[in-house]
């Protein structure tokens, strides 16, 4: 399947489906949408191999490992050819959760997960402000995350 080839309608059932429970048995899956579990595993497993599903992960609550703080932290460089050289050293701080490539005042816009505020700010300064090429940074500490959806995917 060819990533803009069209989804069928048993398809978009299963994606919906897993986006709601990826741990639901495909029994179970195939029982919601009249088919054999063999089919949904096949679905499954093309629709992998295309890279509609880029593989299944398990969730965390950061607080319960002790992270308390989350931020957002948009990065400026100080030269537009340094991008992939502070993109690379990104990669290594493994508070770093998400990078984005963004239009805007940023280069680079970053999520960054943290045992608490003192250990944000020696993120801050000690790791990404060190790296060769950023700057300056601008953070926002979230208070709260209110909801998460996964992208809709319609029946």
């Amino acid at each position: 399947m060819a990533h803009d080839t069209l989804l069928d309608e048993l398809d978009r059932k299963i994606l919906s489906i897993l986006s709601r429970n990826a741990r639901k048995p495909f029994l179970e899956v195939a029982r919601e949408c009249g088919v054999s579990g063999a089919a949904i595993h096949q679905r499954v497993q093309r629709l992998t191999k295309s890279g509609v599903i880029k593989g299944s992960e398990f969730t965390f609550d950061p607080k319960k490992l002790g992270f308390q703080t989350l931020a957002y932290i948009g990065i400026y460089l100080e030269n537009s050819v340094m991008f992939n050289k502070v993109v690379q050293q990104l990669k290594n701080i493994m508070e770093i959760t998400e990078c984005h490539y963004t239009t805007g005042q940023y280069a680079v816009f970053v999520k960054v997960y943290a045992q608490n505020n003192e250990h944000l700010k020696n993120i801050i300064a000690d790791k990404i402000q060190s790296i060769e090429g950023v700057s300056r940074t601008e953070t926002f500490i979230s208070l709260e995350e209110l909801f998460h959806h996964h992208i809709p995917v319609s029946e």
